[in-house]
């Protein structure tokens, strides 16, 4: 049967070109609609790299493909996961992963983004609680950051920086008249495992609850527990507001570990490099070197000195040397940073110490018997330095701290031969009974911060003999009152130690009179 056939026996009639359906508005309108839309594509080839992942496992993926992919530089995962190209060999690509693993395995697509990792900064990030790639871990709104900064930047050269003129202070006794922190310092806080080191470091961030210095606390492979205890701190005693706390907990992913200390870095150079002053903690550095000693095993790197990669120093080097004071040609900010490193039985000369304390201005020991013998802050005064913030101290702190360590080294000398019965010299019962009463005045509860005039005036009353007939136990008393008690009797001395001018002979006595008169009052009601 033709086709002629079958439309006769059908009743069929053929379609003329003036028929109904060419008449219809409608097929003319979508006729149109299709004709724009295929002029508005471009038909033109589109080339696109990617790899496949090979092999995944303990936070690092083994990727072959993407030649042209440099180092650290940001990758993404076809599940929407993302990593750092950490290692570049030959053949392969060794990727550190940021988030979760779930989804990766061999044959996921990755394809390379052209960018380093970034990070948010700005104003919003104050007051939040975030992951290391800015990511909000609080119940807060969505972060509106100013901009995007890469987590890797130059440190500040030389040319760029100004001295150390301004202090840093913690509230801490024992820190800012003894090893005082100048804006743009790196000082180390070192010492055991549980002897109050995270505790001087977050003093310092609740101290600065008046000073307009912005905070950002970084934890690395820290306890959930232990970091929530550091932020209720803040919160109860501080500023929370002035403050950014970037959290790669002991749970996080090693990449995550591995890039927050440069993140938090990122995030305080913002305002660093506005003209404002920024502090950062670093808790604590020790892990992170553990975990970059951890990838750079995965990832084949040959290992040298208690099996760290070689360019341990440099890691942190570099991290470091970016917490610099400005130069009022670039606005003048500051960054100060408090790493804190943790040592194995007071070994100091452990590979990562003796990194950190080359690197670094200076250290604040910490001592297992001194807070073992219930002296609070455990500071060991013979091995903690500061070699630059002496030069920032107030004025009036320097006139009368300056035989303080001296008298006190000699006292814990003496006081060990004392133990043994070894010292009947009545010569020496003076300086027993002095140096009972520095320690007593460096003795100092946890967020109980003194002010710049209550230092003075402590340690003033200390040098002139004022606290001699008091009992040990009642001076850490006295400072919660010496505050009130210059306020009404020497307000002008407040206001002098407060603007960083000298104070004379007699302005001292004035102060050690108002706190022997504390001391005084102190014993009668004991």
């Amino acid at each position: 049967m033709c086709w002629t056939d079958w439309m006769t026996m059908t009743g069929t009639k053929p379609s003329q070109p003036g028929g109904a359906a060419a008449d219809d508005p409608l097929a003319h309108d979508w006729l149109a609609r299709q004709r724009e839309r295929l002029a508005g594509i471009a038909l033109s080839a589109k080339a696109e790299t990617f790899g496949r992942v090979t092999h995944v496992a303990d936070g690092i993926a083994r990727i072959q493909g993407l030649p042209e992919v440099r180092l650290n530089e940001l990758l993404h995962f076809e599940g929407g996961q993302t990593g750092l190209a950490l290692a570049l060999d030959e053949d392969a690509i060794s990727a550190v992963l940021f988030d979760d693993l779930t989804g990766i395995e061999a044959g996921t697509r990755v394809s390379g983004t052209g960018d380093v990792v970034r990070v948010p900064v700005g104003p919003d990030l104050l007051g939040r609680i975030v992951d290391p790639l800015g990511r909000p871990l609080d119940e807060g709104d969505a972060i509106a950051p100013a901009d995007h900064w890469p987590v890797e930047r130059p440190a500040p050269a030389i040319i760029e920086r100004d001295l150390v003129s301004q202090p840093v202070e913690t509230g801490v006794l024992v820190v800012d008249s003894l090893f005082a922190l100048g804006r743009g310092q790196r000082e180390l806080i070192i010492g055991d495992r549980a002897t109050g080191k995270t505790s001087i470091a977050v003093d310092a961030i609740v101290n600065q609850k008046n000073s307009g210095v912005v905070c950002v606390y970084v934890a690395v492979g820290q306890r959930a527990t232990a970091i929530e205890r550091v932020i209720e701190a803040v919160k109860a005693h501080g500023a929370p507001e002035s403050c950014i706390f970037v959290l790669a907990s002991a749970a996080a992913s090693p990449g995550m570990q591995w890039i927050a200390p440069f993140a938090g870095m990122t995030m305080a150079e913002y305002f660093r490099d506005r003209g404002q002053d920024a502090l950062i903690v670093i808790d604590d550095l020790t892990k992170h070197a553990a975990t970059h000693r951890e990838l750079a095993l995965l990832t084949r790197e040959p290992p040298g000195r208690e099996a760290y990669p070689g360019d341990v120093f440099y890691l942190h080097a570099r991290l470091l040397e970016r917490a610099a004071h400005l130069s009022p040609a670039l606005g003048g900010g500051s960054l100060t940073a408090l790493p804190i490193a943790e040592t194995d039985a007071g070994n100091l000369s452990a590979y990562i110490p003796t990194n950190l304390i080359s690197i670094t201005d200076g250290q604040i020991v910490l001592s297992t018997n001194l807070f073992a013998a219930n002296q609070r802050p455990a500071v060991d005064v013979g091995l903690s330095v500061s070699r630059v913030g002496g030069k920032a101290q107030r004025r009036a702190l320097r006139q009368v701290s300056g035989r303080i360590r001296l008298d006190y080294a000699q006292f814990l000398e003496l006081e060990m031969f004392t133990r043994f019965g070894g010292m009947s010299d009545q010569r020496f019962k003076p300086v027993l009974i002095r140096g009972e009463r520095i320690r007593a005045v460096l003795t100092q509860d946890r967020f109980a911060g003194l002010s710049g005039a209550a230092q003075v005036a402590l340690l003033a009353a200390l040098n002139a003999g004022k606290l001699d007939t008091a009992a040990p136990e009642t001076i850490p008393a006295l400072q919660s009152r010496v505050d009130s008690a210059l306020a009404c009797g020497a307000r002008d001395l407040v206001y002098r130690i407060n603007a960083n001018s000298e104070i004379d002979d007699a302005d001292l006595t004035r102060l050690a009179d108002i706190v022997g008169a504390l001391a005084d009052k102190a014993q009668d009601h004991g």
